[in-house]
């Protein structure tokens, strides 16, 4: 058995193609072959822009000694996280029940012979440190249970099964404002975000909280959207050198970024932050807007087909962060800088100087910045597509065109979607461009975006178009028995578990749009099976479903006749 990577299109999986681990890829034919052979898996999840992914990768899998060991006990597949949502959704979920706690990437499941999980982690250390367990000892004692207890561990396959199942109640209204209060009380009032650190933007939370102000105009909704927005801007998760946000940042004071930047946080910051200015204009934010939406439609563009890549690395020249920051000596002569930017000879991360903005520079202060960075290597970039992603930029473009509608924000919204018909849409609906799965949410997104045009530009295409895939969606992901979208279509085959995704995660979770799509589209009772439904599991869940809260209440104001679009509405 060969590592067979490099016939992969994904650059994250390229990553590895030459790694002494025989890696393979997440396919039916493996999975059988792993069955026949009675091999237990190991499954490693990540995506290109991962930092301690690439950590684990030079540890571990570059290192024959590892090596040896994962292929003397294990199939070893990777996947790229971002080709298969679905799959991540499930071996996270199982991660969090074994674990008791939430995942993350690398993501290092266990998983036996019929591909269920018995054993997960996160990162391991090629060494044991920091009260982690060595790899190379994590893989022996895991390869060695499993020769001798395999059939207990099998047998044990039901009861993960069953934990993985949602629960849900008959409840069929809940008060969502009283949910809506709940979430209030958890985010911080002084630095905005949630309560402590790691700070992240969780735009979805704060849309939800826009779309209630827009409804109700009461400002304790719009408040903590305005300290968001504030901290985003000004401190070191900005890029105020080129524009576009960080990932999230590792302190509380929103100042230390972990540096990857990723194209699911620059649309939806720049969907939320063109609400805020149609609510609150204001030329600061405006001007934020402009520079990022200028910095994704330069750098994100994958040169093949003029659609957007997926992410920037954290990394450069072997380095966390090296692109980004600068040191004292590289910027001190440049005029004035003390007066707009935080500096000092010290630093104020590990010796170098991240940007925190006291007031806004100059065009010529930003462009000296520029012209010392441009000198220094440029973070990798994964140019791969995925069409939920593209369709949000859409969307957020269609929304800012509404605040800025003399800098051709529309018009770049309808060539992106035209790339989309050549490219994703053209041999049925597609992921990404590296394989043929589809999921819930790019069907979700995509109808939103045909929505969203069709509401600016009036040109009837877009709303037929919409009107095409949602049925399209309800026939390949709609359970009749459980009244929901699945995640995958209802014909993958290739996982142990059908997955129902009613959560929030980096973005607005597929149910909830799909919700606000059927409803905006007049599709009354295959919406209103959706919103009982999402009520059932909204009891349960509640904090994880920020925006089902708003699909519900946005179907309930037009169920009851109110005339209001999804951004809210008048009582």
């Amino acid at each position: 058995m060969k590592n067979v990577l490099k016939f992969e299109n994904s650059p994250y999986l390229m990553q590895h193609k030459d790694n002494p681990v025989q890696w393979q890829t997440w396919t039916v034919k493996n999975l059988n072959f792993a069955k026949k052979e009675k091999k237990p898996i190991l499954l490693s999840v990540g995506y290109s822009s991962c930092h301690w992914c690439h950590v684990m990768a030079h540890e571990s899998f570059e290192d024959k000694e590892t090596a040896d060991i994962m292929n003397k006990y294990f199939l070893n597949i990777k996947v790229d996280r971002e080709e298969r949502p679905d799959l991540d959704f499930v071996y996270q979920n199982a991660y969090s029940i074994f674990n008791n706690s939430g995942g993350g990437w690398p993501l290092t499941m266990f998983l036996d012979e019929n591909s269920v999980p018995f054993f997960a982690g996160t990162y391991f250390p090629i060494v044991e440190k920091n009260g982690l367990p060595s790899f190379k000892n994590i893989l022996k004692k895991v390869g060695e249970t499993y020769s001798e207890q395999r059939n207990k561990i099998i047998s044990q396959a039901p009861l993960v099964i069953k934990s993985l199942e949602l629960k849900k109640t008959s409840v069929l209204n809940q008060d969502l404002i009283e949910i809506l209060e709940l979430t209030i009380k958890n985010l911080d009032e002084n630095k905005g975000g949630f309560k402590g650190s790691p700070k992240f933007p969780t735009f979805h939370v704060y849309d939800t909280l826009l779309y209630f102000y827009n409804k109700t105009k009461k400002e304790n909704y719009l408040k903590p959207l305005e300290l968001l927005l504030k901290q985003l801007c000004s401190q070191g998760i900005y890029d105020h050198v080129e524009g576009g946000i960080s990932r999230y940042t590792v302190d509380e004071n929103w100042l230390i970024p972990h540096f990857e930047k990723m194209l699911y946080d620059n649309a939806q910051f720049v969907l939320l932050l063109s609400k805020f200015i149609k609510i609150k204009s204001n030329d600061y934010y405006k001007k934020k807007l402009f520079q990022t939406i200028s910095f994704i439609n330069k750098n994100f563009i994958n040169g093949n087909n003029n659609l957007l890549g997926s992410a920037y690395d954290a990394d450069s020249d072997g380095e966390e962060g090296k692109y980004y920051v600068f040191s004292y000596d590289e910027i001190k002569d440049l005029k004035n800088i003390e007066k707009y930017f935080d500096i000092s000879k010290a630093g104020n991360w590990e010796g170098k100087i991240i940007l925190r903005e006291i007031t806004p520079a100059p065009n010529e202060l930003i462009n000296s910045l520029y012209q010392l960075r441009k000198k220094k290597i440029k973070p990798f970039f994964d140019s791969k597509n995925q069409l939920d992603l593209n369709c949000i930029w859409i969307s957020a473009l269609v929304s800012s065109h509404k605040v800025m509608p003399k800098d051709g924000f529309l018009a770049d919204a309808e060539k992106l979607f035209e790339n989309l018909e050549k490219f994703l849409l053209n041999k049925g609906i597609r992921h990404t461009n590296s394989n043929s799965c589809v999921f819930i949410e790019d069907y979700a997104y995509l109808i939103n975006c045909l929505l969203d045009l069709f509401e600016q530009t009036l040109n009837p295409k877009y709303r037929l178009k919409a009107l095409e895939i949602a049925k399209e969606a309800i026939n390949k992901f709609y359970i009749k028995e459980k009244k929901i979208f699945q995640k995958n279509t209802l014909s993958t085959s290739d996982l142990f578990y059908k997955p129902i995704d009613i959560s929030d995660h980096t973005i607005s979770n597929g149910n909830s749009v799909m919700l606000l799509n059927l409803t905006r589209l007049g599709f009354k009772k295959e919406a209103q099976e959706l919103a009982n439904s999402l009520n059932g599991y909204l009891n349960i869940y509640k904090s994880f479903m920020l925006s089902g809260v708003k699909a519900i209440d946005y179907f309930n104001a037009i169920s009851s006749g109110k005339n209001c679009g999804p951004d809210g509405c008048s009582l």
